[in-house]
């Protein structure tokens, strides 16, 4: 008979599961939403991409990873409440993310996750569960949801400046060919970085368990050793596999309603568009992954979508869209957090 440490553990490993796999519904469709709507790539084709270079993206580093597993909620808190906070973040963001996802609202699913993570903490030990400070993890995290619109949006702007003034003599089909080809590139890029930063949210949560576990059961050499051993060639390569095939499993089954969002809805795109606006979320992305901070492919790639449509005229961007985009992103704070506290609290009464 499985002892309960052991029954916990693979819950959260479903969890995560879960989540990874409203990660693909959500966040991972926005990656291959610019291709699709551009009809560079039939959506099948699109997802196979998207599932590989998510393979490769999340297998190449842990530094995302490492901030949701280790630079939110206080050492002394995991180790006192367990699994508790755990679950509840995984709860609260499955919820949201299902309902967002079901109106075809892009969100932000790593943000939802951290305010979840936060909120729980918060319901089980005060304040004082959460690392503040101006240089924290959270900080930074929290900052994320402001400069990676900026970025997004200027960055797409500026591109296509640069673009449709390098290109300005080429006639329209020569330039639809070019970045045909280009785009399929630039959406290599993107899937890539979103597995090097969401991507690795799933793996950050189930190496947090497998760490608790091991403490649990008197293995404390083991549980110092999660970090280093995942990865290709370590005992726990399988959790780097097990969260990228969620993820890809996810965009496959659910993620059609924000590609038609994103890809189609918010402005009319050609291949020169797509290419500007992966482009761009893709740098600023890879830049966050390389410094730890997990940032929203979700604001990323929306913000460079409208930066890049802005160019041809202001009016070319659907804004009630764009404004119901951001109103799902102001509310996923709230509202993960919200139910984050409800079901740590309710978790805190029956264990």
């Amino acid at each position: 008979m499985l002892d309960p440490s052991l029954w916990l553990l693979i819950l959260i490993i479903a969890l995560a599961i879960g989540f990874a796999v409203v990660n693909g519904f959500n966040d991972a469709a926005n990656a291959i939403a610019a291709v699709v709507g551009t009809r560079v790539l039939s959506p099948r084709n699109a997802i196979i991409l998207a599932a590989f270079f998510n393979l490769a993206g999340a297998a190449t580093g842990l530094a995302v990873a490492m901030t949701i597993g280790k630079g939110i909620l206080a050492p002394e808190v995991i180790s006192e409440f367990k699994y508790v906070p755990v679950i509840a973040a995984l709860a609260s963001i499955i919820v949201w993310g299902t309902i967002a996802t079901y109106y075809g609202l892009p969100i932000s699913i790593t943000h939802g996750f951290v305010a979840g993570l936060a909120a729980a903490g918060i319901a089980l030990a005060g304040s004082g569960a959460v690392m503040w400070g101006w240089s924290s993890r959270l900080t930074q995290t929290l900052s994320a949801v402001v400069t990676a619109p900026v970025l997004g949006f200027t960055g797409g702007f500026a591109l296509m400046v640069i673009l449709l003034w390098l290109f300005r003599r080429r006639a329209p089909a020569t330039i639809r060919g070019i970045f045909s080809n280009l785009q399929i590139l630039s959406s290599a890029f993107i899937a890539y970085s979103h597995g090097k930063n969401d991507g690795q949210m799933p793996i950050g949560v189930i190496a947090m368990a497998l760490v608790i576990y091991y403490q649990q059961i008197g293995q404390s050499g083991q549980a110092a050793t999660v970090w280093d051993e995942i990865g290709f060639g370590g005992n726990f390569w399988w959790v780097i596999v097990v969260s990228a095939l969620a993820i890809s499993l996810g965009t496959a089954v659910g993620g059609w309603r924000v590609i038609r969002t994103l890809g189609l809805r918010i402005t009319a795109l050609q291949p020169i568009n797509g290419f500007a606006a992966q482009a761009s979320a893709a740098t600023v992305i890879e830049i966050a992954s390389h410094l730890g901070i997990p940032v929203s492919t979700t604001h990323c790639m929306s913000t460079s979508i409208m930066g890049v449509g802005a160019i041809r005229r202001f009016s070319a961007v659907r804004w009630g869209v764009a404004g119901n985009i951001i109103a799902a992103w102001i509310l996923t704070f709230p509202i993960c957090g919200g139910l984050g506290y409800l079901f740590a609290r309710l978790l805190g009464m029956i264990s």
